[in-house]
């Protein structure tokens, strides 16, 4: 062995623990950067989870479509620069309407007063309800049945009766709710201004309603059920509303008082009561829910689910506020098919105009919708009258 090989074998030892030293040092840098960013990564979720966690204070509602958008901003503001520029994109007829004064509210709010006026406890639940767009509703009703007669092959066929056509024509009138909302509230981008509108206006046309519905004169609102011109049934006529006493004045008959039930039930046609229901006030329901059969059985029976109707002699009961008591004379309870009986003709838009000036520091919003009512089939309702006869 000569006397160069121990310091080259030294030189090459030296050299493999520098580079597993660098190697080293290579691997510890890595390692550092990999925690950091791990590090990070955790403080960042950390951060992402606190302020979801966290209520939101005052958080600007997404709205979501332009139109929604720009309805709030109307009603929040006043400005109707963005539902000029949906004007201007030819979406007018759906969001909104200038010329007439006001705007019209998005779908979606109107659906939901809709939705809260047919829950309502008005002649709504059980009518007929059409969408028109004119400024009235005809009805064309055939009052009289056409003739027959039988025939033979040698026996000449003589003319038969024709039907008399009768139009009812139902006007629409404007309902109208005046809610109003300090401007501090609307300026507080958390207020539901949509919900909170609706919510008033659902309430204020509701009650409005249900009792032109019942009692409207048809000036300026819809004619209601007891306002048309009643008699007794056996002379009934069209144009008028049979009605079947008591047999006591302001009372029920105080040895049979469910006699007179049977009797406003049968003097109804066979083809209304398969869909008739019965329309009184919660005194009057609480006055009926007593009553017994012979066999000592109650005629009232309380709805099985939730939502669903109290019935009396198996028809369904609608509690309607606005019938009157049970008085003297006083016609306290209808029944009939009120979906043939009574037509309610609204048109489907609701038109919003914002006031900031006439109820200082208030904002008034003066909402308007079209609705007529009015009888349309004189037979398919009776009416019990508390009296004598």
């Amino acid at each position: 062995m000569t006397e160069t090989e121990p310091s080259a074998s030294l030189a090459e030892v030296k050299s493999a623990i520098a580079g597993f030293m660098n190697e080293i040092s290579q691997f510890q840098d890595e390692m550092q950067v990999k925690l950091q960013k791990q590090e990070e990564r955790i403080s960042m979720l950390t951060t992402k989870t606190m302020s979801h966690a966290r209520p939101a204070l005052a958080t600007e509602i997404d709205t979501g479509a332009p139109h929604k958008k720009a309805l709030s901003t109307y009603l929040r503001c006043g400005e109707d620069d963005a539902l000029r520029g949906l004007e201007l994109e030819g979406k007018s007829m759906n969001t909104a309407v200038n010329a007439e004064g006001g705007y019209l509210v998005d779908p979606q709010t109107a659906e939901t007063i809709q939705s809260v006026l047919r829950s309502a406890s008005s002649l709504r639940a059980i009518a007929n309800v059409v969408a028109v767009e004119a400024s009235s509703f005809d009805v064309l009703i055939d009052t009289t049945e056409a003739g027959a007669g039988w025939a033979d092959e040698a026996t000449a066929t003589g003319e038969t009766g024709t039907p008399q056509i009768e139009r009812i024509s139902i006007p629409l009138h404007e309902l109208s709710a005046l809610p109003k909302a300090s401007q501090r509230l609307l300026d507080d981008a958390a207020f539901d201004i949509e919900g909170w509108l609706a919510a008033r206006i659902a309430d204020k046309f509701a009650r409005a309603e249900a009792d032109a519905f019942i009692n409207g004169n048809g000036s300026g609102k819809p004619t209601g059920l007891l306002t048309h011109p009643m008699v007794a049934n056996a002379s009934w006529a069209w144009g008028s509303l049979g009605y079947v006493a008591t047999g006591t004045d302001g009372d029920f008959d105080a040895t049979n008082p469910a006699d007179a039930i049977v009797d406003l039930v049968y003097a109804l046609g066979a083809r209304y009561r398969a869909n008739a229901s019965f329309v009184m006030n919660s005194k009057t329901a609480g006055a009926v829910r007593k009553m017994k059969d012979a066999d000592g059985r109650f005629l009232w029976s309380d709805g099985l689910a939730q939502g669903e109707p109290a019935r009396l002699m198996g028809y369904p009961v609608l509690i309607a506020e606005d019938m009157p008591d049970i008085a003297s004379d006083a016609t306290a309870i209808a029944f009939g098919d009120f979906g043939a009986g009574y037509t309610i003709a609204e048109r489907p838009d609701l038109r919003v105009l914002r006031d900031p000036f006439s109820a200082k520091p208030h904002v008034l919003f003066y909402a308007t919708k079209r609705v007529g009512g009015d009888v349309t089939d004189f037979a398919a309702i009776k009416l019990m009258k508390f009296g004598a006869s």
